[in-house]
């Protein structure tokens, strides 16, 4: 581990969990910050472990995954640059939920859980920011859950595919962030699912060829995941409705 440079501290104060203190603020929490530097499949900390900071995406893509009692991985999330995890641990204490690890190769900012403790003490409005950013990483596990229960594998890629797409329409040629087996236990899919997905977006304009992806028209791509995903939210509706219906009936009586 080594100092931050300056333009590591700029990205990490523009992070969300930091952006709405004042700079005195951010510049006291940041003081003992360090940067680690990873390869891919390096491990910032284990599931289980105590935990001893929280941290910031400098560089890169981080995977966060709870290993199954089967021992496969599930994916919770893939996070990059300007992008902030385990603060709730970092001042609330216990042990971490999950494993952080890179999958590509990544820069992070180490903030230690002790100083976080210790500011927090002197400037309780660092734990407000921190309990937003906690209700925002909610709101994005909410979101996945959804997106796994309501949607197609199709319409799963389709949407990863059209976010990473830096225009609204025309054509573009974008590169996949991180090996396809990771964007596979992202969108909730094993990899050959994810081929096959690959092959049906053909039929919209689609190449994946290695790690790259031509995608001829966004405004065709960005429809599709449009449609599917009103179609995706009714009938995650209806199925909700019909649940709680079931759940509310009465109870056939026993006959006399």
């Amino acid at each position: 581990m080594t100092a931050p440079t300056s333009d590591d501290l700029k990205t990490a104060s523009q992070t969300a969990v930091l952006s709405g203190l004042n700079p005195r603020t951010v510049k006291i929490l940041l003081a003992q910050a360090t940067v680690v530097d990873l390869e891919p499949g390096d491990a910032l900390f284990r599931q289980g472990e105590d935990a001893a900071a929280f941290f910031i995406v400098i560089q890169g893509w981080i995977k966060l995954y709870r290993i199954t009692p089967a021992g496969d991985e599930a994916v919770l999330h893939v996070l990059t640059k300007g992008e902030s995890f385990a603060e709730a641990v970092a001042f609330a204490g216990g042990r971490y939920p999950a494993t952080a690890s890179a999958a590509t190769d990544s820069r992070v900012v180490l903030i230690p859980a002790h100083h976080v403790m210790s500011c927090i003490r002197e400037m309780p409005d660092i734990a407000i920011a921190m309990i937003a950013s906690t209700s925002q990483h909610l709101h994005r596990l909410v979101q996945r859950v959804e997106q796994l229960s309501a949607q197609s594998g199709l319409q799963r890629v389709a949407e990863f595919l059209a976010s990473l797409c830096p225009s609204m329409d025309g054509s573009c040629t974008i590169s996949l962030p991180y090996d396809k087996s990771l964007i596979a236990g992202r969108l909730g899919l094993k990899p050959e699912s994810l081929s096959r997905v690959f092959a049906k977006l053909r039929l919209v304009g689609v190449d994946v060829r290695a790690s790259d992806v031509v995608v001829s028209e966004v405004a065709q791509l960005r429809s599709l995941v449009a449609s599917d995903r009103i179609r995706a939210r009714s009938a995650f509706h209806d199925r909700h409705l019909k649940d709680r219906r079931l759940a509310s009936a009465p109870a056939d009586l026993p006959s006399a």
